[in-house]
């Protein structure tokens, strides 16, 4: 499979270009996967937690769209080609360890959730005006 990244100009016109890490560079999980954090370009939002194998991953870095492993469907899924919900790639960036991907999307149709929330993260947990720094015991820390 072609490893070239697609890149769109303002005037319309697609160019390619190798992408600076390949598959291999990449620690995986026991299953062969690598977690993709995926990030809304514009508001910053924390859209969504997915995982790639090496067929998304190449899939993704030669179409310019997030393509992820459904690991409940255990099939190759490109976001939005069903819902039209996609997510069109303006960058995949490399942890530290080389074990995670931080995605940014344009996110197209505002749908990233399959429950048809904007984002995956709506369930709060605790928030920092509810928590009572005075009752952590530093000398613990």
């Amino acid at each position: 499979m072609d490893q070239r990244a697609i890149t769109q100009d303002e005037s319309g016109q697609f160019s390619f270009h190798q992408p600076r890490l390949q598959w291999s560079d990449f620690k995986r999980n026991a299953d062969g996967m690598v977690p993709v954090i995926v990030q809304e370009e514009g508001s910053k939002d924390v859209l969504m937690l997915a995982y790639m194998n090496e067929e998304a991953f190449l899939k993704t870095v030669e179409t310019g769209l997030m393509t992820y492993w459904s690991r409940s469907r255990n099939e190759l899924w490109t976001k939005g080609l069903t819902s039209g919900h996609r997510q069109e790639v303006v960058s995949l960036i490399a942890d530290c360890d080389y074990d995670t991907i931080l995605a940014t999307v344009h996110q197209i149709g505002g749908i990233a959730c399959h429950t048809g929330a904007h984002s995956c993260f709506h369930n709060p947990i605790v928030s920092a005006d509810e928590l009572d720094p005075k009752s952590v015991d530093q000398e613990n820390l």
